[in-house]
């Protein structure tokens, strides 16, 4: 009994000392993490914006509008210019498809479609040509297609917008 008298306080004050200790050791690691977290955020988010902005300009350059002022010329026949425009876009992809490990998959998606959609319409209006026939017409029915309202590529920037908002706002 004793004993007990002795050792029943000193393992009460431990028992509390120890609670006490680990609940600020806890504290102390929460608030290590949480500015690891911040720290990691600070450095991820310059990157995630500049994929938006690699994704925007990659909707400008697939662009019909800004695709036949870089690609066309004046001696093209419909079939050089429709395979140039196809190549022009797809390598364009290719060289931004990196930028998909920053972007939500919905708005992968929506950019993929619009390249997607871009491409089929290259191809379908370039097939109501003969192959060596001028590419004037080809051009003006290509430039009409790009300033539809429906167009894909608005989507994809109103798209690439949205997201982006979510991060700034």
């Amino acid at each position: 009994m004793e004993i007990l008298k002795y050792t029943l306080p000193a393992l009460i004050v431990l028992a509390t000392a120890y609670f006490i200790l680990k609940k600020f050791l806890d504290a102390q690691h929460q608030k290590e993490w949480l500015s690891y977290q911040q720290q990691i955020a600070d450095k991820k988010l310059p990157l995630k914006l500049q994929a938006y902005e690699r994704l925007m300009l990659f909707c400008e350059r697939i662009d019909l509008r800004n695709l036949l002022f870089r690609l066309r010329s004046p001696e093209m026949d419909v079939a050089t210019l429709t395979a140039s425009l196809l190549i022009t876009v797809q390598k364009e992809y290719e060289h931004n498809m990196a930028q998909q490990i920053y972007t939500s998959e919905n708005l992968w998606k929506i950019i993929e479609t619009a390249k997607d959609q871009t491409l089929h319409s290259i191809t379908q209006l370039g097939g109501k040509f003969q192959a060596n026939a001028t590419s004037d017409d080809f051009s003006n029915l290509l430039m009409a297609a790009a300033q539809t309202d429906d167009n894909p590529l608005n989507t994809a920037r109103k798209a690439i917008k949205e997201e982006v908002k979510l991060y700034l706002n």
